[in-house]
């Protein structure tokens, strides 16, 4: 089981999210989002993106973020941007405006025991014991920060950012 090994608040700008988004119609057999991330690494849509000068703000780092309103699921895969960027051609954006996030580092094997429902409760029960309120319909993000995610360390572990907006 992967363990919390972090908690903290972070401060982020007005961000366009600038990707491709996706229901619960475009799971896969396993219930996830796995293969729209192969489709994003087979298609080179990262790198163009990357190309088009994405956020300091996240470390150019890649994205898998969610929220559900009114029960309609939404998972987006793609980058932060700058607010106000031009969108390419043939992905969607949404400006998520300034907040404050609770961001969780998330520390284990990269063999899918960062993801789930156990995981994304043990990050909110982390959330609240430090006092932060969760925003009402938040927007959750896994952030995929080279190198902590992509580089293993001398145990074969890695560190998943595990984000969520809050009140201030």
């Amino acid at each position: 089981m992967p363990e919390i090994i972090k908690c903290f608040r972070e401060t982020l700008p007005t961000v366009r999210l600038i990707g491709k988004r996706y229901g619960n119609s475009d799971r896969d057999e396993y219930g996830g989002f796995g293969g729209k991330w192969g489709d994003w690494f087979k298609n080179g849509w990262f790198e163009l993106l990357e190309n088009h000068g994405a956020s300091p703000d996240n470390g150019n780092s890649y994205l898998g973020v969610m929220r559900s309103v009114n029960d309609d699921f939404e998972y987006w895969v793609g980058m932060f941007f700058d607010e106000n960027k031009e969108v390419p051609e043939g992905f969607s954006y949404v400006d998520i405006p300034a907040g404050d996030i609770a961001t969780c580092y998330i520390y284990g094997y990269d063999n899918g025991e960062l993801f789930g429902d156990e995981v994304h409760n043990k990050c909110l029960e982390n959330v609240f014991q430090r006092g932060f309120v969760v925003q009402n319909t938040p927007w959750f993000f896994e952030r995929y920060n080279c190198p902590r995610y992509t580089t293993p360390d001398e145990n074969g572990k890695v560190i998943l950012d595990y984000c969520v907006y809050i009140n201030d």
